[in-house]
């Protein structure tokens, strides 16, 4: 029995009739930038997270880093602020705030959820904070009632990283639909992937979806127009259409995540392992499924030997990368520890019930016997 982390092409082969007739009315449109593609998609993903407006952009990092941008030519950020980050994240979430001459500060997650809390958050603000960026870590949404009241009093941004989270919510709340702006990916190996790079903000602010967009087109508005310094960071129309294509099956996948996670939640017994613990069952759609051992190198070569294939998100924090060295003095015990904890179980929504039943058995009869 094979169970590999993610089938991507086997996720895609599903509407494989649709995707193609969706990159075929591309190409017979003659629109190849911008075009109704990418705003039909833009306005079925604003309505699908509860959003006013979405603008796309060329990945999740750009989504990151154009909100930061707007931001700053707006008068809302300068040089220097200080934006508030989770120590235990993808290396993208400060490249974006680095990139924009922003002023990362790390805060420590929770250990069970991974997820930063108000209280981290609190103990880090300073007369220099302007943003506060909840990651909502491996598809668990942040409390955000609870951050955005602290937000409220200390007049902070908050931005959330939804790249994890396409549908998740709180309260009947989705992401992209909480903070004064959201930012998502559309990599492939995400919930709702695109056949490449892509990515979007969501806001319900209209300045805001404005200057974004301006941004990410050169910085101008109007053709040969140029009211910014910007970049070149848009939504391909072909993954627009994609995107459309595969936003009407994202609910049933999030299902199909959680009726695999919750045999997870309930059939894995193995006493070396540390299940994950989530909020609200509401809140969480199971991008990954991160347990905690130990034992990670001999638990990962034991499913690697009976051929679960497993990854770990993420192996080194950003403060421990050679990118960001001048950050290396920091203690982070807590991301520290989760570094060498964490490993991520396949979970995709065309694993069929005999392969979560060997990755159950394998993780059970793992460990007992060869420590």
């Amino acid at each position: 029995m094979k169970v590999p982390f993610l089938n991507l092409k086997a996720i895609n082969q599903r509407d494989e009739t649709e995707l193609l007739a969706a990159c075929e009315r591309v190409v017979k449109s003659g629109w190849y930038i911008q075009s109704s593609e990418v705003s039909s998609f833009e306005q079925a993903f604003a309505e699908f997270c509860g959003a006013d407006y979405c603008v796309g952009a060329a990945n999740g990092l750009d989504a990151l880093r154009l909100t930061l941008a707007a931001w700053k030519v707006l008068g809302l950020l300068k040089n220097g602020d200080e934006v508030i980050v989770p120590g235990n994240t993808f290396i993208a979430t400060v490249l974006a705030v680095t990139d924009s001459n922003l002023v990362p500060v790390f805060v420590e997650p929770d250990p069970d959820s991974y997820l930063i809390t108000v209280a981290t958050v609190q103990e880090a603000i300073t007369e220099k904070s302007r943003v506060i960026i909840p990651v909502h870590l491996y598809g668990q949404l942040v409390d955000m009632p609870a951050l955005l009241t602290l937000a409220k009093q200390h007049n902070l941004l908050v931005l959330e990283d939804a790249a994890q989270a396409h549908g998740a919510s709180l309260k009947g709340k989705k992401a992209g639909s909480w903070g004064h702006a959201a930012a998502f990916s559309f990599y492939p190996g995400k919930n709702l992937g695109a056949l490449g790079d892509a990515g979007a903000v969501t806001t319900d602010d209209l300045k805001l979806a404005e200057a974004i967009r301006a941004l990410g087109n050169y910085g101008s508005e109007q053709k040969y127009i140029h009211k910014y310094q910007g970049f070149n960071s848009r939504l391909d129309p072909i993954q627009a259409a994609m995107l459309g294509v595969k936003l009407t099956r994202l609910n049933d996948d999030i299902q199909l995540r959680r009726t695999i996670a919750q045999r997870y939640l309930s059939e894995i017994n193995n006493p070396f392992i540390s299940l994950p613990k989530n909020i609200d069952p509401e809140c969480h759609v199971w991008h990954l499924f991160v347990i905690k051992t130990d034992h990670r190198t001999r638990l990962q070569t034991w499913l690697a030997d009976n051929k679960v294939e497993t990854l770990v998100h993420y192996p080194c924090a950003p403060h421990k990368q050679e990118a960001y060295a001048e950050y290396a003095y920091l203690s982070l015990p807590i991301t520290e520890q989760l570094q060498h904890q964490i490993l991520s179980l396949p979970i995709d929504p065309t694993m069929s019930e005999i392969q979560v039943s060997w990755v159950i058995d394998v993780c059970n009869h793992s460990l007992v016997s060869i420590i």
